[in-house]
């Protein structure tokens, strides 16, 4: 974890840039009377309209951004998705695919032409994208393969109309704002940001009766007690977000990829401190007050709670797995020789380190997890054949 005073200098474009988001989050500050919850923070600093890190100018993803995801590390990785991808659209009828937070528009690139090699595509790829700067990657980049361009379209919001076929939300979920929280003596505290001069900086207000009692149904699970002092985050509105992506999915399925744990592990006394981060030019820094607008702010899912709002929305949990055993259960050793068939010896080598790095423990292996949540399907998927931890939610 580095400090601001840690990273790259930087430029005089990138230093206005970042004062007009921190002046944009000083005036929201002040209008809430000089205390504002951190999730309103978060919200602001990742998606104000033409300031937040997702809404302005500059590359976020791949080697010359800020972090890499697995689509951009590897094509091997859409090509295992397309398994469960294929079997779902199979039971349904007039299937679509709807993507949440496409980023650069690579996973729905490569997971396109995936399914084209399976006589599988759907009916429409749609995307849904709040950032027109990263629509317009994504167009550019979707419009090099006319084949399957035809089939995309773009949506402000989730479908509002019924409809079948796959949800997919890859590293989405961690974007969700989340609220600070800090265990007190008799009770618990909320930690919401004050504008201290020069900088932001953290202000403990004893939590609202909503938090207060989302946090009591968070930690009834828990096999011990959290100790005075521990600090982790919430996720409030993970359900009505898990909502509006399926509320309108007669038939199907959601798969959701992301780094994250079980509650038990996530609220483990060792955790104290949660983990929220910012993320800046691929380093982890720990002030999620600095270079507001320049970083993505992020936490890891607590996967029971995402288990928790998808069964109170009625969709059943299919599947809980390790990417690397997903991975595996799909098949990656068999795509990834496809891949590499033809291939230079370059590239070849490029592909096989890619998707090394998916599947080792300490890389992507083990910290990401790959969620199914089905409606109207009862038929096991693949990817969670290899070793299903949903005993562990």
């Amino acid at each position: 974890m580095l400090t601001a005073a840690a990273l790259p200098p930087l430029s005089s474009e990138e230093s206005e840039h970042s004062a007009r988001v921190a002046a944009h989050l000083r005036v929201l500050i002040e209008e809430a009377g000089g205390w504002l919850p951190f999730s309103q923070f978060m919200n602001a600093a990742l998606f104000a309209p033409g300031l937040g890190y997702y809404m302005a100018g500059g590359r976020r993803f791949g080697a010359g951004g800020d972090f890499v995801t697995a689509p951009e590390l590897s094509p091997v990785f859409a090509r295992c998705l397309a398994a469960p991808v294929v079997e779902i659209l199979g039971r349904v009828v007039a299937g679509d695919i709807v993507e949440f937070g496409a980023g650069s528009g690579k996973l729905a690139a490569d997971l396109l032409q995936a399914l084209a090699l399976r006589s599988a595509l759907p009916r429409r790829y749609r995307i849904v994208e709040v950032s027109a700067m990263l629509r317009a990657e994504q167009r550019a980049r979707l419009a090099e393969i006319p084949s399957i361009a035809e089939r995309i379209e773009w949506l402000d919001a989730p479908p509002a109309e019924d409809w079948q076929g796959v949800v997919i939300a890859n590293e989405v979920i961690d974007a969700l704002p989340v609220e600070r929280f800090r265990i007190a003596q008799g009770g618990c505290e909320v930690l919401g940001v004050i504008d201290d001069g020069p900088q932001f900086t953290w202000q403990a207000r004893p939590a609202d009766a909503p938090l207060a009692a989302l946090l009591e149904a968070t930690m009834a699970g828990l096999p011990a007690a959290l100790p005075s002092g521990y600090v982790s985050e919430l996720r409030p509105m993970l359900p009505a977000w898990l909502a509006a992506a399926t509320g309108w999915l007669a038939r199907g399925a959601m798969l959701a990829v992301d780094y994250g744990l079980p509650r038990a592990q996530y609220y483990h006394a060792s955790r104290d401190g949660g983990t929220l981060c910012g993320f800046y030019r691929h380093r982890r820094v720990d002030d999620v007050f600095a270079r507001p607008g320049l970083q993505d702010l992020t936490a890891w899912v607590d996967f029971s709670a995402l288990a928790d709002a998808a069964v109170g929305g009625g969709l059943a949990i299919a599947g809980f797995a390790t990417q690397a055993h997903f991975l595996a259960a799909a098949g990656i050793d068999r795509e990834l020789a496809a891949l590499i068939e033809n291939a230079s010896e370059r590239e070849s080598l490029a592909l096989t380190q890619s998707a090394q790095m998916l599947m080792l423990p300490g890389e992507m292996g083990e910290r990401f997890k790959v969620m199914a949540l089905t409606r109207g399907i009862a038929d096991p998927l693949t990817g969670f054949g290899f070793r299903d931890l949903s005993a562990s939610l």
